[in-house]
């Protein structure tokens, strides 16, 4: 697949999608009235979708691997839109509860796809920068779906947006259709060309780097065996001790065995990048599900104003990610630049929760959502980075599923402590969240640069 024809097909079917999935947020409080819910109702339906999401990591990845992307995404796209579809014509609780099931199984199929697609064709140099692209894609559309979606609640039925759903959907479809597979990059290379030369091409068509599943030097698999180290500079290093190595992983089993200079086995490595990434969202469950009680109930603010402070971040997150990820790639130390996404949403929860200031809270928002892209970009950039291409859609669709399990929980813990305490204590538990998630990234990176002592 030419990962650099592809990249703003990618774009533009992730804007859509997340697009249609931020403009059907704001209705839900809708659909408490519409069908006559209770509380308790509303809340197994929302958890339903994060089910979705828990048990769709894994098949989408074996989806990928069996038809490849392009495939993969049509597929989960016309999944998409049939749930929309479906939303617009439900009349039972049960049925928009079966979709909403639906509907988590396709958003993680489409994190999983898009991601995956990522990692396999780009390389050490330019992950972060590509997954930044997609960041500032989603985080348009994560800007414009609110508005256009409370905009025609107010003047229209409650079934057209999800209609206006189902089309960008159906467009998405369009764009997924128009990717160039790799047996079509084959079809048009040079005579003489190798597909690996032609996917190992920078942007400015010169080769730049191997990808690392080619080097004899250790990378992330699912199994106990040792990982790469983390920086660029550090994994340039390493291939050039391709030998050594070679014959290192061939003195011990692998499910014993530790890294040469980290001291975790792949497994490890697996687990610790779950960890992260539950933590995370975790965190970002919480904030959407209690964001908007909190600034009613605690800074009172109206709707609108609210409202305004999801778009601020949006608009930070669409502005920083390719930046961001453009840095990411400079660097090379992305977990550091992981570490400080984290530390920056803390930021944003600490602020709003000092002052009900609008313009302090939107300060707060802007700088939460530069770390929204700094977590997001690095994050799958590193995973990208340290495994290999026959199983690197594997692992991202196992951490993502895992990651959701957080999704499900964090708000229920979250509404006890309301019970016995406090929307306050809602938010510090956040902060708790971000913290451990710091702390685990900390301790992950400082084993990676141990050499470097």
């Amino acid at each position: 697949m030419d990962i650099r024809r592809n990249l703003p097909l990618l774009m533009t079917i992730c804007f859509l999608s997340q697009m249609g999935g931020f403009m059907i947020l704001p209705l839900f409080p809708l659909f408490i009235e519409e069908f006559g819910l209770s509380g308790w109702m509303m809340g197994v339906i929302f958890a339903l979708f994060y089910v979705g999401k828990v048990i769709g990591g894994v098949p989408a990845a074996a989806i990928y691997k069996k038809l490849g992307g392009k495939k993969a995404l049509i597929l989960m796209l016309i999944l998409l839109a049939v749930c929309m579809g479906g939303f617009a014509l439900s009349t039972a609780a049960v049925l928009f509860g079966l979709l909403r099931l639906l509907q988590g199984l396709a958003s993680t199929g489409l994190t999983v796809v898009v991601r995956s697609i990522i990692g396999d064709e780009g390389n050490v140099d330019n992950r972060g920068l590509y997954n930044g692209y997609i960041s500032s894609s989603e985080g348009g559309g994560m800007v414009l779906g609110p508005v256009i979606s409370g905009w025609l609640a107010l003047h229209w039925p409650l079934s057209v947006p999800f209609l206006l759903v189902t089309v960008c959907c159906l467009m998405a479809v369009v764009a997924a259709m128009g990717m160039k597979t790799t047996a079509q990059a084959r079809a048009n290379l040079k005579s003489g060309d190798t597909l690996s030369d032609h996917l190992l091409e920078g942007p400015s068509g010169v080769v730049k780097q191997e990808p690392l599943v080619n080097s004899a030097h250790p990378v992330l698999h699912t199994d106990d065996t040792p990982p790469l180290p983390s920086t660029t500079s550090d994994a340039l290093h390493t291939q050039a001790a391709d030998t050594s190595l070679t014959s290192q992983s061939n003195q011990a089993p692998e499910s014993t065995t530790t890294g040469p200079y980290t001291g975790f086995t792949r497994r490890q490595q697996l687990v610790g990048y779950g960890t992260v990434h539950f933590l995370e969202m975790s965190a970002y469950a919480v904030f959407l599900t209690y964001f908007a009680l909190y600034a009613a109930h605690i800074m009172h603010w109206d709707p609108f104003a609210t409202s305004l402070a999801f778009t601020v971040s949006g608009i930070s997150t669409l502005a920083a990610a390719p930046f961001v990820g453009y840095l990411s790639d400079r660097m090379g130390d992305r977990l550091l630049l992981c570490m400080l996404g984290m530390f920056l949403i803390g930021i944003e929860v600490v602020v709003f929760l000092s002052t009900s200031s609008h313009l302090w809270v939107y300060v707060g928002m802007l700088i939460g959502g530069v770390g929204g892209a700094c977590y997001m970009d690095s994050f799958f950039a590193h995973i990208g980075d340290h495994t290999p291409d026959e199983s690197r859609s594997s692992v991202i669709g196992k951490i993502v599923s895992a990651a959701e399990i957080g999704s499900i929980v964090s708000p229920l813990v979250a509404a006890l402590l309301m019970e016995v305490g406090s929307l306050y204590s809602v938010f510090v538990f956040n902060l708790v969240l971000i913290a451990v998630a710091i702390v685990v990234q900390a301790v992950m990176r400082s084993r990676y640069r141990l050499k470097e002592g």
